[in-house]
C-alpha cells in the first residue's frame, strides 16, 4: 500500500475541510495538529482551496494535506502545485485517476457500485472512497458489496459522524473515514479553532480506542 494511504490508516479519521478564506488555513492546520488529526482533505469547491493548501503545506510540512472534490486533470495540477500530497474525487473519472497515477500522486476516487470498484481495480487501485456513504447504504452496503473484493480497502465519506464512525472503524474493510463534524465551516469562519482542536482530539481518541 502507498505510504500516504498507510498514513490514512494510522490517522483513521480524515478531516474534510471547506475553506472560504485562505486566512483561516494556517490556524486550522495548527488546530488539526494540536488535535492529533494531522491531516486535511481540502475540498476544491472554493476559490480559496489551492491557496489554502499552499499555506497549510508551507506552514506545517508535517501535516498531510490533500485536495478533495477534484473533478479535472487541471485541478490535479493546481492542487499538486500548491502542495497537495493526495487527490480525492467524488466519483470515478478514469481520466483523472490515470493522470494521478501517471504523475505518481495517490488518488482515491468515489464509488457506489461493484462495477465502479472493478473499474478502479482495473486502473490499479486498491483503495476507493465510498461516497456518499450513509445515503448509499452505509456500512451494511460496504460489507455486502465488498465481500467479493478481498484486497480492497474503503474510505467512506458522507454522513459520517462521531456516533456512527465507531462501527465503521471496527470493520476490517475500512482504511479510514472522511468526516467534517470536527471542522464545520461555521467553526472555521467564527475562528473557533480551540473548539476544533477539542473535537479533533475526541475523534483521535475514538481511533486510538478502536485501533490502538
Amino acid at each position: 500500500m502507498n505510504e500516504i494511504l498507510e498514513q490514512f490508516q494510522k490517522i483513521g479519521i480524515i478531516p474534510v475541510v471547506v475553506l472560504n478564506d485562505a486566512k483561516d488555513a494556517k490556524p486550522l492546520a495548527k488546530a488539526l495538529i494540536d488535535g492529533n488529526l494531522p491531516c486535511a482533505e481540502v475540498t476544491f469547491r472554493t476559490e480559496a482551496a489551492a491557496e489554502s493548501i499552499r499555506v497549510m503545506s508551507e506552514a506545517y510540512p508535517e501535516l498531510l494535506v490533500g485536495a478533495g472534490t477534484v473533478l479535472t486533470t487541471q485541478q490535479v495540477d493546481q492542487a499538486v502545485s500548491a502542495g497537495a500530497k493526495f487527490i480525492v474525487s467524488p466519483g470515478l473519472n478514469p481520466c483523472v485517476v490515470s493522470y494521478c497515477i501517471q504523475k505518481g500522486v495517490p488518488v482515491c476516487p468515489g464509488i457506489v457500485t461493484p462495477g465502479e470498484i472493478e473499474q478502479a481495480m482495473e486502473l490499479g487501485l486498491d483503495v476507493v472512497k465510498f461516497f456518499p456513504a450513509e445515503p448509499s447504504g452505509g456500512l451494511p452496503m460496504i460489507q455486502a458489496m465488498c465481500a467479493a473484493y478481498t484486497t480492497l480497502k474503503v474510505m467512506p465519506t458522507g454522513g459520517i459522524n462521531e456516533k456512527n464512525v465507531v462501527d465503521y472503524l471496527k470493520n476490517d474493510k475500512i482504511l479510514a473515514c472522511g468526516g467534517s463534524w470536527m471542522v464545520k465551516s461555521s467553526l472555521i469562519e467564527n475562528g473557533e479553532f480551540e473548539q476544533i482542536t477539542q473535537l479533533c482530539r475526541q475523534a483521535a481518541d475514538i481511533v486510538k480506542r478502536i485501533r490502538g
